[in-house]
């Protein structure tokens, strides 16, 4: 058996330098924000001839008008779906004039402006939707694990789990803050929706090992220590979690590297929430249950 759980202040360690340098990346850099949240342009056109130009022909058609947070993506029906910050109509029309370039008979189907109280709007519904997932997570494990017996109440296991998921999260958010600064990776509604994933995937795998846990305690009760109990159970279900994850994280990385430009980073960012989900539920979520019964017990 895997010493696991006694393992776990490097774990903390290792956790704790991860969660600061995330922290201190999103106070000082920042994430670079799409038009999703900054307000913008999407533009829909449809191609006369085919096969639509690619896009990086497209991009390179459109480098001269210096477009800021531009992205381009293929649609149905020869058509093109383009996203940039500006928001005027003399922009509109040079960007119109410049398509015309690679096909003179394209048609603009659409063209839809994002204001800035719509984007806020966006913001705020985003923070929420991650907010309230998190507290009804936690509501939900502390409910169902409130027959659990010992030291450790089911609002505990409850509380574990949000420390984990905000751990994974704010990983996640650090690392596309240096992809942001680094290499001008912009985020939108798509990276909320990861987001959203991520939580749902890491409490998954959490559940499990605490399933684990509460049937291991009914059977052991008082005979066995609380900690051996719990690093017992992670290595029962630790072979189910790392298969199921690594099934995951060959999927996803097959996503970021032959995904197209729209679900790149979509799937780089559930790559990673999946990675630091699986930890999590073994090295935080698991540990931080141990670490409170300990405390318990010196008083």
């Amino acid at each position: 058996m895997l010493p696991i759980i006694q393992k776990r202040k490097y774990a903390y360690f290792v956790s704790g330098i991860l969660t600061m340098a995330s922290l201190a990346l999103l106070f000082t850099v920042g994430l670079k924000l799409g038009i999703d949240f900054k307000g913008g342009t999407l533009m829909e056109v449809r191609f006369a001839k085919g096969p639509v130009p690619a896009v990086s022909a497209v991009e390179q058609s459109l480098s001269d008008l210096s477009l800021q947070s531009l992205t381009i993506q293929k649609s149905e029906d020869k058509s093109l779906l383009l996203r940039y910050l500006a928001s005027d109509e003399d922009t509109n029309e040079r960007v119109l004039e410049k398509l015309q370039v690679l096909d003179p008979g394209i048609v603009q189907l659409r063209t839809d402006f994002i204001g800035g109280s719509v984007s806020d709007q966006i913001k705020k519904n985003a923070v929420s939707g991650i907010i309230l997932s998190v507290l009804g997570i936690a509501a939900y494990i502390a409910w169902a694990f409130r027959r659990v017996s010992g030291l450790v109440t089911s609002w505990e296991y409850g509380f574990g789990a949000i420390i984990a998921l905000v751990h994974d999260i704010v990983v996640v958010l650090g690392i596309f803050a240096v992809l942001g600064w680094r290499y001008d990776i912009e985020i939108g509604v798509p990276f909320i929706a990861a987001l959203l994933t991520i939580l749902g995937y890491s409490v998954n795998d959490t559940i499990v090992v605490f399933d684990r846990v509460r049937e291991n305690l009914l059977r052991a009760g008082k005979k066995e220590d609380f900690e051996i109990t719990v690093n017992r159970s992670i290595n029962e279900t630790l072979g189910r979690s790392i298969n199921t994850s690594l099934t995951v994280i060959i999927t996803l990385f097959a996503i970021t590297i032959f995904g197209g430009e729209s679900i790149r980073y979509f799937g780089l960012a559930l790559l990673v929430g999946v990675i630091f989900g699986t930890y999590s539920s073994v090295y935080i979520a698991s540990a931080l249950l141990v670490t409170r019964y300990r405390m318990k017990m010196k008083r």
